[in-house]
């Protein structure tokens, strides 16, 4: 059985380490430069399609059907080696692994993502993500789905999830109660999505940036 810890940081990765918002704004712009406003538009309409049947972010998905698009340009071949290629590294949040850093000092930090089992690791690995967190990383397609699992995997007396869906941190909320401390970054588009800020309850603490983290102890959810 697992170590259990007395709390563990769970971090969620797009929009909330990485500015994965950018990286797509890139994509769309590198294939209007290859193909053409009308080529990027059928980009991102076969993008939404991947999300909602998968109900993730599948860029594998989503290049493969539009190479099968476009199978007789050979320019398509060179789009995936740019996602491949992208330097994720660079799209991380000024002090992002500043924070990680330094809630360390009161517990574990892991990564809790979700996202295909291909492109989400290699993402990882280019940002710097992998080591940065010590190879402690759950990724998963519906991770509120797998709480349990997350809980088997790294036992914990308490729990801070940090994510940028409010949808997210209501529904982990409600499953683990006061076990969890719940932590709300204002980036990144679901942030900032007026419906979804009023459809859904505050988290148990709102930060304007992931750097902000750094301004706050959390060593009240340790033992006396």
């Amino acid at each position: 059985m697992s170590e259990t810890h007395q709390v563990i940081f769970l971090f969620d990765v797009d929009n909330t380490l990485l500015d994965n918002d950018r990286m797509k704004a890139d994509l769309g712009d590198h294939v209007s430069e290859m193909f053409g406003e009308e080529a990027r538009d059928e980009l991102w309409t076969l993008y939404e399609e991947e999300r909602v049947k998968h109900g993730y972010a599948d860029f594998l998905g989503t290049l493969e059907k539009f190479r099968l698009a476009h199978v007789d340009d050979p320019r398509v071949l060179r789009l995936a080696n740019w996602v491949m290629d992208y330097p994720f590294i660079e799209r991380l949040y000024p002090d992002a692994l500043g924070a990680v850093r330094h809630v360390r000092q009161w517990g574990l930090p892991v990564i809790l993502t979700d996202g295909d089992g291909v492109f989400q690791p290699h993402k990882l690995e280019r940002a710097g993500l992998l080591d940065a967190f010590g190879g402690h990383v759950l990724n998963y397609v519906h991770k509120e789905k797998e709480l349990d699992a997350v809980q088997r995997a790294y036992p914990a007396t308490h729990y801070v999830l940090i994510d940028d869906k409010l949808s997210l941190l209501d529904a982990v909320k409600k499953a683990w109660g006061d076990r969890v401390t719940t932590i709300f970054p204002r980036q990144g588009h679901y942030a900032k999505d007026a419906r979804t800020l009023t459809s859904f309850p505050p988290a148990d603490m709102e930060i304007a940036r992931i750097a902000d983290l750094m301004e706050h102890d959390f060593s009240m959810l340790q033992p006396a």
